[in-house]
């Protein structure tokens, strides 16, 4: 299936609910960043993906910081694997460089995010920065304000 009808099937509903996991998730984040700018990719990925879950009564399930962290670390590899290989990668191609993307369970966000921040109530509903570079053994999101 090519990038244009993978959005348009998603776009308009024609995902079956219990087919769309994470690796698709991450094919999806691709072809929008294949067809659009960045930000705009973004954009309509985010509104997109916010659609699909509240036709399905799961809106609690989205979290914009997994949601950014997977997009920009998709685009840097998009761009890592053009500047390396001087072409634009495939789905296969980039698939086959990146599994390590393609892995929810203990994936790749668990290097640079604590369990705790990413389950938060602010990493669903804003970016949050990464937050496993700090020396701190609790998230910031578990320290009260006045204690910080």
């Amino acid at each position: 299936m090519s990038d244009e009808e993978l959005i348009q099937r998603f776009e308009s509903d024609a995902i079956p609910e219990g087919s769309f996991h994470h690796a698709d998730h991450v094919r999806l984040a691709f072809a929008y960043l294949s067809q659009h700018s960045i930000l705009d990719a973004l954009r309509r990925f985010s509104l997109a993906l916010k659609r699909f879950a509240a036709a399905r009564g799961k809106t609690k399930l989205y979290n914009e910081t997994v949601t950014c962290a997977y997009f920009f670390l998709i685009r840097e590899r998009m761009t890592r694997f053009e500047m390396q290989l001087g072409k634009t990668p495939n789905w296969d191609e980039f698939a086959a460089q990146n599994s390590d993307l393609l892995q929810w369970k203990d994936g790749i966000l668990g290097s640079y995010y604590r369990e705790a921040t990413l389950k938060s109530d602010l990493a669903r509903t804003v970016f949050v920065l990464p937050d496993k570079c700090f020396e701190r053994q609790t998230s910031l999101l578990e320290v009260p304000r006045y204690q910080r």
